[in-house]
Formats: C-alpha cells, structure tokens, sequence
C-alpha cells in the first residue's frame, strides 16, 4: 500500500503534461479526501462526515473494494492521530475479509495489534515505529517527514504504551505547526494529565491554559 498522507492519499495521480486524462471519480474523491482530513483535524466534523462520504461514494463507483479500504483506513488513521482510540476502524473492518494484506496490516498498525513479522507490509515510514521502544519513541518518529503520519506514528506508540515525554512534545508541535486543533488539544490533554499525576501542578495549569486557548475558536 502506498503511504497514506494528507496530500497523497488512496489514489496516487499519474497524470502529466501529454498524458492521458485523470478520471473525474480520481480528482473528486482526492479533494474530497483531503476536505474530509482537514475538517476533522480542525475539528469540523459536519463538513468531514460530507466531504468522506463524497470521497467514500466516488470510490464506491468503482466497484474495487481497495480504493475504498484505503479510504477507510485512512479515516482510521485520522482518529489514531488525534488520540481517538476506540472502534476507530469500523469501516475497515466491514471490508476486511476482501481487503489486502498491506492494508490489513495496516488496519492491525493502527490498532496497537500488528505482528513484527508484518512490518515489511507498512508504508515505508511507519517500518521504524513497530522496532521502537519508549526511550527510542521520539526518534522513530521525528524522521517523519508527513505531519498526519507523524501523528499517527505517535498515536500508535501513545496506543502501546511506548510514548515519552520527547513524543509527546513532538505530537504538541506538529499539531500546533498546522492548525490542528483536534489533535492539538489531545495531545495536550496527555501532557496535561502526565503533568498532574507526576505533581508538577504549574506546568499542568500552564498546559490547561493552552488548551483553553486552542479551544476559543473552536467551529
């Protein structure tokens, strides 16, 4: 499976000057795709449950359930990036027994269950995260180049119980780098949390006062 990024998602665009036409159901459910991310990660959910379903229906059109398994997963993976942890591929798994195993395993990635021998399957940037350990966690995954693969690296490790204080620092800033509140003030919401039950009460206001703030706005 390719990787599942923000702007090259599910269906990868060939086309180039004298090339042959890109098919409108390719153009629509990419914009739509990446409209549906957006809002979610902004935390507009009306406008991400129209747009996914524009996305979703255009995919359907084509009668290949593996255009529409990639457009599930990476729905799915838009919950593990804003630490949206439960049923969060129900989708998936509706198709799964006619899905690939790249996306199968993938689907396994996301939640906290994959085996170490299926890690070749990943999109080549998720490889290194299934080798990390918690003192390793922040490095895994700050060589990710995409912001959501970043984010849902670290909602896989934050899953599997390897998550340190570097990761979570990372996830607060790539979040914060693009606007996206959704994800922001949950991984705040960890930091905030970490920073109570270990007793430093300023640094858990502090967090709590950001959060307040990312929050102002809010659709």
């Amino acid at each position: 499976m390719r990787s599942i990024t923000l702007l090259g998602i599910a269906v990868m665009l060939s086309a180039c000057a004298g090339g042959p036409a890109v098919p409108d159901w390719q153009m629509n459910a990419k914009s739509s795709m990446e409209r549906a991310i957006s809002a979610y990660m902004t935390g507009n959910d009306r406008v991400e449950a129209q747009e996914f379903a524009k996305a979703r229906s255009e995919m359907a059109g084509t009668g290949q359930i593996a255009l529409v398994a990639r457009v599930e997963l990476i729905r799915c993976a838009s919950r593990v990036a804003s630490l949206v942890l439960a049923d969060t591929c129900i989708g998936f798994e509706k198709l799964r027994s006619d899905a690939a195993a790249p996306e199968r395993a993938y689907a396994d990635y996301l939640a906290g269950r994959m085996q170490p021998q299926d890690a070749a399957l990943l999109p080549a940037q998720h490889r290194g995260v299934m080798q990390a350990t918690a003192d390793s966690a922040a490095g895994a995954v700050a060589g990710i180049s995409d912001p959501l693969s970043r984010l849902v690296a670290a909602g896989v490790l934050l899953r599997t119980g390897r998550a340190n204080p570097a990761l979570l620092t990372l996830a607060v800033d790539t979040a914060s780098a693009q606007g996206w509140r959704r994800p922001l003030l949950a991984w705040l919401g960890v930091q905030a949390l970490r920073a109570e039950q270990g007793g430093d009460r300023v640094e858990a206001q502090r967090l709590r006062r950001r959060m307040a703030l990312a929050q102002e706005t809010a659709p």
